[in-house]
């Protein structure tokens, strides 16, 4: 059997039911994320200044969401039960955009949505760590990720289907986005057994002085420079508007997210894995010297095979980073804070995203896309700077 079977094998059954549940919500989510601002701006004639009120406002409740299901989740004890309560607001919240007949309701059910993200992200994570073995969480949480992954693809591509075999019947494909997202809550549901817990210690409130003081500079550290991350890789929207300046059709422009997505899934798993065998601070500078080369490429040119190429660099940094940070996160906080950890870490890495995403958008209007692109890269040296000196300071106490 080969190390990479093996490994596989090892990962434990709970893992592969959280994959696959994220996987699931994945591919409705993008069903209806890919085609939500056409559906808005051509059938319910919303502005486009509205729709971005409207996404600032949904993606801004999901961070503060996240901080406290990730405290409750470590307040209560549990983490299924917050977990199931969030797949299923983001489940039920997808008939609402089918019977959507105004913007107001549009909002209503992307709050819904991500209120739903941001009540199972943090207890999502801090489960994956409470059933993994220490040694298997850079893999595992590069499973899930992967398999996370394979649904932001397979949703885009699937409403791209689905809208030219119905001839752009927008609310036909929102209604068959409801199926996958009532699968991915029925299979947590059933398929989950969450670890049992020691009742013999009193809860506390995880935000107190004394538990808070308990996540140390390690964690921190991984906090910071988590930050630091978001802000040299804005959104991936901007990906998109690269692709259309490079002539991708505005019908096929989803394509560009699934090629990114393709390879972000393809390689989340055997860098999860690399994670357990090598020092972390080196293999998350090795993502961010993939992600200036992305920056530099995209900056470079519009032609559609430079944004091919840099699409493709940029699903591998994402493939290299993201599951190595949420290992990392498991690994600094204590068992009993890791919802409340998660929580922190999500938070401020979301707010550096709308800072960074806001920043790249008065760049690309007042500079142009390639600036932006160099911006991006001038981040990702801060963020090396950052990750050399915590390396040195390392190896000097050491």
């Amino acid at each position: 059997m080969t190390p990479y079977r093996a490994t596989l094998r090892q990962i434990p059954k709970g893992i592969w039911v959280l994959g696959f549940v994220s996987m699931l919500m994945d591919i409705s989510s993008e069903m209806i994320h890919s085609l939500l601002p056409l559906f808005m701006v051509t059938t319910l004639g919303t502005s486009v200044f509205a729709v971005g009120i409207i996404e600032g406002l949904a993606e801004s409740t999901a961070l503060i969401v996240k901080l406290f299901s990730g405290v409750l989740s470590d307040y209560i004890g549990k983490r299924k039960g917050l977990a199931v309560l969030g797949y299923a607001m983001g489940a039920f919240s997808k008939p609402l955009f089918a019977l959507a007949s105004s913007t107001g309701i549009v909002l209503a059910a992307r709050l819904l949505d991500r209120i739903g993200k941001g009540m199972r992200g943090a207890p999502r994570d801090a489960l994956v760590a409470d059933i993994t073995p220490p040694h298997l969480r850079g893999a595992a949480f590069g499973l899930r990720q992967a398999l996370d992954t394979v649904g932001a693809f397979l949703g885009p591509l699937l409403a791209v289907a689905l809208m030219l075999l119905w001839a752009n019947d927008f609310r036909a494909v929102f209604w068959v986005a409801v199926i996958p997202g009532m699968l991915a809550v029925t299979l947590l549901f059933f398929g989950i057994q969450e670890p049992k817990r020691s009742i013999s210690e009193e809860r506390t409130n995880p935000i107190r002085r004394e538990n808070l003081q308990r996540l140390n500079a390690s964690y921190w550290w991984v906090v910071a420079i988590g930050a630091i991350f978001m802000l040299a890789r804005f959104s991936d929207a901007f990906l998109v508007l690269r692709g259309l300046q490079a002539g991708v059709p505005i019908a096929m422009t989803p394509l560009v997210m699934v090629a990114m997505n393709l390879v972000y899934a393809i390689s989340a798993y055997p860098f999860g894995k690399l994670s357990d065998r090598v020092p972390h601070t080196g293999l998350l500078a090795l993502g961010l010297i993939v992600l200036i080369a992305a920056d530099l490429v995209l900056a470079q040119s519009n032609h559609w095979g430079a944004v091919l190429a840099g699409v493709a660099l940029w699903g591998i940094h994402m493939g290299m980073t993201q599951g190595l940070l949420a290992a990392m996160v498991a690994d600094t906080a204590p068992a009993d804070l890791r919802g409340t950890a998660y929580g922190f870490f999500n938070l401020m890495s979301g707010l550096a995203m709308l800072v960074a995403s806001g920043l790249a958008g008065f760049v690309w209007d007042r500079f142009g896309a390639s600036i932006t692109f160099y911006t991006g890269a001038a981040f990702c040296l801060l963020a090396l700077t950052g990750l050399a000196w915590r390396s040195a300071r390392s190896t000097a106490s050491s």
